[in-house]
């Protein structure tokens, strides 16, 4: 696991939840070629504020049926900060083989409505924190690995950090571009430097962010010879290999290990 970058380790302790309500739900990608993706608003207990910073991972308590008994834990990364007021999460609803929905996408998008109870905690995530400077931060993702790259954007503008460059991909631009206005409006203010966004299924030849990373292979050697930070956020499987593998071929492998030892190249992936 810490070889594949993951950040999902066990900490061994049992999980000592609190008591969420799930205040929102909107689908994010309506008649989309994909699964249903979900923006979650979750709001905390009455007693105190929650804090948490970009790049922490929200623990969630599934479970079958509302009242049911809790479930092993299933982890996501938080798309908003303590500011918003609420975390937010971007939650793909998954189906097995047998159409049944995965245990915990199915809980947060289907079988719990708003109002209702959401045992959540949150675990410190240290290695996908924002760098402490103002570094340019190069941001990768796919589909919903938006949500920690999202927190990590809102972090950097909040503190006036505006070298942030953003490569996404998912399916189809009409129907899968998640938070698209959002970012839009954060690239017309400056927020975000440059935006790049790949949609695999928009052209005869299937293209990813790994691809868009090999044709702006110059300005990715640019923005790491100006000393930038690399967060990559979204599946393990094909997404995170490939990004990999374009990084060592367009920055050399040996100073991307260097980075990764400098903490200058991290991932979330799952």
């Amino acid at each position: 696991g810490l070889l594949a970058g993951r950040s999902d380790l066990p900490d061994w302790q049992t999980p000592e939840y609190e008591s969420w309500r799930l205040a929102g739900r909107l689908r994010l990608n309506p008649q989309s070629q994909g699964g249903p993706c979900y923006l979650l608003t979750l709001t905390p207990p009455a007693d105190g504020a929650r804090t948490w910073q970009a790049g922490d991972i929200a623990e969630i308590g599934p479970r079958r049926e509302a009242g049911g008994p809790l479930l092993a834990h299933r982890e996501y990364s938080i798309a908003s900060l303590p500011e918003d007021g609420s975390i937010q999460l971007l939650v793909r609803q998954m189906r097995g083989p047998d159409g049944a929905l995965g245990l915990g996408s199915g809980w947060l998008t289907h079988v719990a409505q708003p109002g209702d109870a959401i045992d959540l905690r949150v675990r410190v995530n240290r290695n996908f924190h924002p760098p402490e400077d103002d570094r340019p931060l190069l941001l990768v993702g796919n589909g919903t690995g938006l949500a920690g790259l999202r927190a990590l954007i809102k972090a950097r503008r909040a503190a006036g950090q505006r070298r942030n460059w953003l490569v996404f991909g998912e399916r189809n631009a009409a129907h899968d571009w998640f938070c698209r206005d959002e970012i839009e409006a954060w690239r017309a203010e400056g927020a975000l430097e440059r935006v790049d966004a790949v949609f695999s299924r928009d052209q005869a030849d299937r293209r990813y962010v790994q691809h868009r990373l090999r044709d702006e292979a110059e300005a990715v050697r640019a923005w790491a010879d100006a000393g930038a930070a690399i967060y990559v956020c979204g599946s393990l499987q094909g997404m995170a290999g490939g990004v990999d593998a374009a990084l060592q071929d367009i920055l050399g492998a040996a100073r991307l290990q260097a980075m990764q030892r400098d903490g200058r190249y991290r991932r979330d992936v799952y």
